[in-house]
Formats: structure tokens, sequence, C-alpha cells
């Protein structure tokens, strides 16, 4: 029977995220380990063409990006949501693209490398500037961190204290899950923190 006609499924409701972060921070990565579907992957690879635009500092073994976007989707059915996962693209050259992706995204991860953190910068202004909620999640690449939440929160100078910043490996499918689950409980808190007051 097709899953349209699954009285469970329709009572599921879709929210749109965003998986941002700098270029070679493990955006594919992280939407790879959890979907649910095949993901929609737009890499391409690296070529000379690149050489002076796309800086390689401690990724120099990657040799593919996204281009436009990574898709995925994991139904959360104990949160009865399904979350549409959209990875941006990294470069610099492609962030034109993040105004429309945000388009009715209510909140997302900012992946980051605490190795090359100046990286992710740019999407922690993005965000803040747009009023987006979003968490932080700080990549154990080789299963390791060698900075807690707490320093990598001041040296990524967010402008709320309470942004949650979470370590994951982004190849695992229950960090992942948790990162996800940590971001609807941010953005229930913070809806029900806007919520008109009754009588």
């Amino acid at each position: 029977m097709p899953e349209y006609d699954d009285p469970a499924a329709q009572e599921e409701s879709p929210v749109k995220i965003l998986i941002a972060g700098g270029f070679g921070v493990g955006k594919t990565t992280l939407v790879e380990a959890v979907s649910e579907i095949q993901p929609l992957r737009t890499e391409e690879r690296l070529t000379a063409a690149g050489v002076g635009v796309d800086d390689l500092a401690g990724i120099e073994s990657k040799t593919a990006t996204t281009v436009a976007m990574d898709f995925g989707r994991i139904t959360l059915r104990d949160a009865g949501v399904v979350l549409y996962l959209f990875g941006t693209p990294g470069q610099e050259r492609f962030w034109f693209m993040w105004d429309d992706l945000l388009a009715g995204a209510l909140g997302a991860i900012v992946l980051v490398d605490t190795r090359r953190l100046d990286r992710s910068f740019a999407a922690i202004d993005f965000f803040e500037n747009r009023g987006l909620p979003f968490i932080v999640g700080a990549n154990c690449f080789h299963g390791e961190q060698l900075y807690t939440a707490e320093e990598i929160a001041a040296a990524l100078h967010l402008s709320d204290p309470a942004t949650p910043v979470l370590m994951l490996d982004a190849r695992s499918r229950e960090d992942v899950r948790g990162a996800l689950l940590a971001l609807l409980d941010l953005l229930i808190s913070r809806a029900g923190a806007n919520a008109p007051a009754t009588a």
C-alpha cells in the first residue's frame, strides 16, 4: 500500500532543515549517514580550475565538492515529523544559493571543523542575521575532539549564548539523529517562548 494511504504517515508533519557550514566540514557525509532514502547529491570532482579558488588547506585529500545542494529525508516517528534535509554548498562562490535554500526552513545545523574553525563564521553570521534558529555540531574527525563545547562556543562568538553546541561524528547515524532531535527541542522551546499568553 502506498505510504500516503497510511494514516500514521499522514499525521507526520514535514519540517525543512538546513545542514550548513564551511567547505569540507562533512555536510554531505552527515546527510548520507541519516537519510532513509538514497540522498540526492550534486557533487563534482575538484579540478585544476579550482586551484587558487578552493582552499584545500587541511583537507588536501578531498576530491569532490557539492556544487548545488544535498537532499535527504528522515522520519522521526517518535517526534511525529518528517525532516527534509538540505545540505548547502560550502565554497564561497556558491553562497548565493543559501538564501534560496533558506525559504521555508525552520532551523539548521551548522557543522564545524575545529581544525579550521574560521570556515564556519560565514554560516554562523548567515543564520544569526536572518534569525533562523540553529545548533552547532562540532564534527569529531578521527573520532576525537580537542575542545569542549564551551571553548567552541566562545571561539565562534555566538550572539546567543544559549545556542547548543554538540559533539558528533557526521558518519554516525545515531549522532546525527541526536543532533536533529536537539534541534527540534530548540525549535519547540523557541515556539513556546514566542507563543501569546492565554488568559
